[in-house]
């Protein structure tokens, strides 16, 4: 005969029906809430193998957490949003798939580099001229401002320097400029970027000058770096400079489109430049001058001036120094250093002592032309032929003292060997 059930059994089974409902329900919503697979793991379930290679033996490796840290793997950007012609459920897919098309989110960007120097040299076959992946990476993209970026302004220059300092890609592909990289290293820009002596971002990289999107070639008139526009592009930074430039007499000439008169990059160079203080600067500065101006550096060579200068000395007056840098004008216009108004104040920041007379001296006196003073031409002409005439005379003198003792020698030797030939 069976028991009847207590009232203590009943609810305690009641109660365990009540946990097993509740249970099921709870599990049935986790079920429900739980995300769905991510369609990338599907992708990196092949390519998240670091040895995973491709039919051909090409590496096909994606490293899962870079490219989830990556400005696409934020937006949580599927693989197939750039490799359209994938699907996973059409897989394994085709070993080659078709180029990745950034311009499909990057429209205005890929639309300015078609223009570039690089984009022209792709579209006339180069195979080695930088895309869009190489400068920013591929699956590791990072944003400009992350200091482990590509594209940082601190790492530019290493950016770049993977073609523009690649010795047998600038031989291979005919680069212009030979290694640009390491002359740009060794600038004073390149070294207070390398050094970090400038505020963040205030030295020059690669782009500010040449651009990133719309970067050109030089001979391009709307390239940043053609020869009119190169002191737009110096005086984004050098505004101070380039006021100065602008009313000199270089700068003056420019502004009726004389392209021949000197800019920046004339004096400075565009990627070797120097602290304008350094002893190699102040050396080859002259030269610079030079360069353009070979009546004035000639004349300047005969002075005590240019003779120490070429002695190696920087502690000595140059173009610079009585001229001045960017603000140059005619010795015709008051406002000129070397004006008559001028001239002794200018002398003056070296030689404090000097008077009136000590002005009048001119530093480019040319005693080979008799335009430039008759009384220094003719000393000069005077000076030349004295010199010429004392070494002439004592040359000859000596040539002939030498002729006269050879043959003394000579006949002395003959002497002395008769004699012995008689007591034999």
């Amino acid at each position: 005969m069976r028991r009847p059930l207590s009232l203590e059994s009943i609810q305690s089974a009641v109660t365990a029906c009540a946990v097993l409902v509740l249970t099921a329900f709870v599990m049935a919503g986790e079920s429900a809430a739980a995300p769905a697979t991510d369609p990338n793991e599907t992708c990196l379930a092949c390519h998240g193998d670091k040895d995973a290679k491709s039919a051909s033996g090409k590496s096909i490796a994606v490293e899962g957490a870079a490219f989830a840290k990556s400005v696409h793997g934020e937006m949580k950007l599927e693989c197939t949003a750039c490799h359209t012609d994938v699907s996973a459920k059409t897989l394994p897919h085709a070993e080659k798939l078709k180029p990745v098309d950034c311009g499909s989110c990057h429209e205005k960007p890929v639309k300015e580099y078609v223009a570039t120097v690089h984009g022209v040299a792709r579209k006339a076959g180069s195979v080695v001229a930088a895309t869009c992946v190489d400068c920013h990476g591929k699956h590791d993209i990072l944003k400009t401002s992350n200091p482990a970026s590509r594209t940082n302004h601190a790492n530019l220059e290493q950016t770049c320097a993977a073609c523009h300092g690649n010795e047998a890609l600038i031989r291979r592909a005919n680069l212009p400029g030979g290694n640009i990289a390491s002359r740009y290293h060794d600038s004073i820009h390149g070294q207070a970027i390398a050094n970090k002596t400038s505020t963040k971002d205030a030295a020059p990289t690669c782009t500010n000058c040449h651009g990133a999107h719309d970067m050109r070639a030089k001979t391009d008139p709307a390239s940043r770096v053609t020869r009119a526009n190169i002191p737009g592009t110096c005086g984004s930074c050098h505004m101070n400079v380039k006021a100065a430039w602008e009313k000199s007499h270089h700068g003056q000439l420019r502004q009726v489109n004389v392209l021949q008169a000197p800019g920046c990059t004339d004096c400075h160079s565009a990627h070797d430049i120097k602290q304008h203080n350094a002893p190699e600067w102040v050396l080859a500065v002259v030269q610079q001058c030079g360069s353009c101006h070979n009546d004035y550096i000639a004349s300047y060579r005969d002075t005590f001036h240019g003779q120490v200068n070429e002695l190696g000395y920087t502690q000595v007056a140059t173009c610079a120094s009585c001229h001045g840098s960017h603000e140059i004008l005619p010795a015709s216009n008051p406002v000129s250093k070397v004006s008559a108004q001028n001239r002794l104040a200018t002398c003056r920041t070296c030689h404090p002592k000097a008077n009136v007379n000590f002005a009048l001296y001119d530093p480019h006196a040319n005693r080979h032309r008799r335009d430039g003073g008759e009384l220094l031409f003719f000393t000069g002409k005077f000076m030349d032929f004295l010199l010429i005439g004392v070494f002439g005379f004592f040359g000859a003198h000596t040539g002939l003292w030498f002729f006269r003792s050879w043959k003394v020698t000579r006949e002395r030797r003959a002497k002395t060997k008769d004699s012995g030939h008689k007591e034999n």
